[in-house]
């Protein structure tokens, strides 16, 4: 029998011990593999009985309660938050198997809008990419897919106007919202910053990125374009131009990272709803920590805006969020979008939304779903 080849030289030589812990880090390996496939196996029955049972197969409250169970007894030395990422990977993957779920999500590849959407749903959902939250909303609603995500505030510039005018007429509601941490990064095909003739990314982003972008780049043209992502993609496109994105958008199209995290507030997040038709998803349990989204309208008169907000102190619901956009009548009238803390469920949030229903001249409630930690 002849000795096995020697490793090649550049390849340093593993220590007996180092070796005996890879054995059984691959033995490990192999059970968890095993492991993984039985629980798939028995999750393809799920969804076998909820196909027949016509019930949701994608239920976030079901994912929250499963991963915090897990967490609740993870003894360590792996830390929560890693086996919370690691579990909701691991049902994503099953979910798949039963029903992959479509998701509309802001494009290209690469957006902070795919990231929020990977983050709820895992990284199995298959996303359906569209050029601006018109179609995330149309492509929700129409069918093409089951649930959509769109930015709806930021912590420095605030609402997404265009989602708040587009929530009005739509017939989804809201079940859930992730919040991000949003970094912007300087991206281009070349790694210095010289020869800059334009930064593209959508507005939000330039200006949340303006103080930075003034101080560094202050002759440098500052351009709109429909996401981050589609910034990214076109600045792979011509070496002048550069972008504003994530370091996804980074490894997505090629580019280089000139400059990192140039947003000018460190603490820089933005909130996302997840959206679908009522009767692909009902109005999520209460969990707890719960936030009602609603839309309402009152007379043109004085006073009006004042009865509106009587019944929640009445009441003791706390509002979390008011925001105004014009109704577009011409007469000076406006609605308003009230986040209030609370499911309706509850006693006291009922007899509230109930109060403020009667007071309104137009009310829609946009959703009920728990509130990101």
């Amino acid at each position: 029998m002849s000795a096995a080849p020697p490793p090649p030289a550049n390849q340093p030589v593993a220590s007996p011990d180092l070796a005996s812990l890879r054995v059984q880090i691959d033995n490990i390996d192999q059970q968890l593999l095993t492991l993984l496939n039985q629980r798939a196996l028995v999750a393809e029955r799920v969804g076998e009985v909820k196909k027949r049972e016509g019930t949701p197969f994608f239920r976030p409250d079901r994912v929250a309660q499963v991963i915090e169970k897990i967490v609740r007894a993870n003894p360590g030395p792996l830390r929560s938050a890693h086996v919370s990422a690691i579990w909701r990977e691991v049902m994503s993957a099953c979910l798949a198997l039963e029903s992959p779920q479509r998701v509309a999500v802001l494009g290209p590849a690469g957006t902070f809008c795919e990231q929020a959407a990977i983050e709820y749903f895992g990284g199995a959902a298959d996303i359906v990419y569209c050029a601006n939250f018109d179609e995330v909303f149309h492509a929700t609603a129409s069918g093409s897919a089951q649930f959509g995500v769109v930015g709806v505030e930021n912590s420095v510039e605030g609402v997404v106007t265009r989602s708040l005018d587009l929530f009005l007429h739509t017939p989804t509601h809201v079940v859930g919202e992730v919040s991000l941490l949003v970094r912007h990064n300087l991206l281009r095909t070349s790694p210095s910053a010289e020869g800059i003739e334009a930064v593209l990314a959508h507005p939000q982003a330039l200006a949340q990125c303006q103080a930075w972008l003034s101080k560094h780049l202050p002759h440098v043209e500052r351009r709109p374009v429909s996401s981050n992502a589609e910034g990214a993609r076109l600045a792979a496109t011509n070496p002048a131009w550069a972008a504003l994105a994530s370091e996804r958008a980074a490894t997505q199209f090629g580019l280089h990272i000139v400059a990192h995290a140039i947003q000018d507030e460190a603490y820089n997040r933005t909130r996302f709803a997840v959206i679908c038709l009522p009767h692909t998803l009902e109005t999520p349990p209460p969990s707890g920590r719960d936030c009602t989204s609603l839309i309402v309208s009152v007379p043109n008169e004085p006073g009006a805006v004042h009865d509106l907000l009587v019944p929640l102190k009445k009441h003791g619901v706390s509002m979390t969020r008011f925001e105004s956009r014009p109704a577009r009548t011409g007469q000076w009238e406006y609605y308003f979008y009230i986040d209030i803390d609370g499911h309706p469920s509850q006693p006291h949030v009922a007899a509230a939304l109930a109060e403020l229903r009667s007071l309104s001249a137009f009310y829609k409630v946009l959703g009920t779903y728990p509130v990101t930690p």
